[in-house]
């Protein structure tokens, strides 16, 4: 393909709105705008399936990690587990194994909070139940979510258990009999009650007693309230452990290359961007390329150096090679910093001097040497290369 058939546009600045390195060499290489979108020359790379980005995956998605991401993902190093972070599954110890105790009411002044409760207590938050309420959309029902005080809830994790919820307004909790700041499953009426599937084997917990300034101690799960639904609600962290190999699970921000229904092809140009680049501009894989080769010319004093090129462009063209055929009228200076740009693997350059011994200079992108090539023998370095 011509360079002026797809109207490359490359730039000589980074653009100010350049939130990393990729993004800026994507934007002068003229494959995307500075608006983020999806240019001619980027359409040529994100239609290709490559290998040649490093991504963490399961069955449903692909990303690529980077701090800037907008996905939160927690991975295992070991066993190559990923997942975004509010769907996670993670191993859950229990604190103690001790047996139920006498449950007690106890006056907690000032006690809000699972930290203010666990301080006046002196206990671990471990030894706490905390309880998140909110109002079912779908049918307005009460949901009283109780997970163990140190952790968090995943509001995805319980939108898929129960439907979408919003939080609970103060006349909701206390129409349900709870208490804010206060409350417990213990003794609503018509809640739907849903626990992390840890609480079962999280006995002796400190919780609400629906009355503001006491909390009761040794609440036990089965004994005291029971649930309608069991299940994960945890919002999984670093350092917890894989569930498939035990290892330490690590959090990272990510880009999502795919869903099981739709591929985010300026993603993955992005993805390529910051994979590969170097201080003079993309330097892409042959697998990820858009092009093979991008051949220039060099105008010569005696010789239609363009002709040359051109008929070096049907050649390699006929041949399956992919080429970007740079036919301006410009400056050699301005091609090679614009082939340094666009970062196809291979450079090759029609120039008089060259061309009168039937040759051609051909570089590779990431290398300092230029070689001279017979004419004849271009279609099998560029497939080769």
């Amino acid at each position: 393909m011509k360079y002026r058939e797809l109207n490359i546009q490359t730039q000589r600045e980074f653009p100010n709105n350049a939130r990393t390195q990729g993004f800026g060499w994507l934007v002068r290489a003229g494959y995307i705008t500075r608006e983020n979108e999806i240019l001619p020359l980027g359409e040529q790379v994100a239609k290709q399936i490559h290998d040649s980005i490093p991504t963490l995956s399961n069955e449903r998605e692909t990303y690529f990690q980077l701090s800037t991401g907008s996905t939160e993902i927690i991975h295992c190093p070991s066993c190559k587990y990923a997942e975004r972070r509010e769907l996670a599954q993670f191993i859950k110890t229990p604190f103690s194994d001790e047996a139920p105790l006498a449950v007690e009411k106890i006056l907690t002044p000032d006690c809000p909070t699972i930290e203010a409760l666990a301080n006046f207590l002196s206990i671990p938050k471990e030894k706490t139940a905390k309880a998140l309420m909110f109002t079912r959309v779908a049918d307005s029902r009460f949901v009283f979510v109780v997970v163990r005080g140190d952790m968090t809830l995943s509001e995805e994790k319980l939108r898929r258990a129960v439907g979408d919820v919003r939080m609970a307004t103060a006349e909701e909790i206390q129409s349900a009999g709870a208490a804010a700041g206060y409350a417990s499953p213990i003794g609503l009426k018509g809640a739907l009650i849903v626990v992390d599937d840890l609480i079962p084997r999280s006995p002796n917990l400190a919780a609400g007693a629906n009355d503001a300034g006491y909390h009761l101690v040794n609440t036990n799960y089965g004994r005291d309230y029971s649930a309608e639904i069991v299940t994960d609600l945890i919002q999984a962290d670093a350092g917890h452990l894989c569930a498939k190999c035990n290892h330490a699970l690590e959090l990272t921000s990510a880009l999502l290359l795919s869903s099981a229904s739709e591929i985010y092809f300026e993603n993955i140009l992005l993805a390529l961007a910051e994979t590969h680049h170097d201080d003079k501009g993309l330097t892409l894989p042959k697998s990820a390329a858009p092009f093979d080769v991008y051949l220039m010319h060099v105008p010569g004093k005696q010789m239609d150096t363009r002709a040359q090129a051109e008929e070096i462009y049907q050649t390699l063209k006929s041949a399956g090679v992919k080429v970007l055929f740079d036919d301006r009228d410009e400056r050699a200076g301005v091609k090679f910093n614009d082939a340094d740009l666009i970062g196809c693997p291979i450079r090759i350059t029609a120039g008089e001097k060259a061309l009168r011994e039937d040759k051609v200079e051909v570089k590779g992108r990431m290398s300092a040497q230029v070689e001279l090539v017979e004419r004849n023998a271009l279609v099998e370095y560029a497939l080769k290369a």
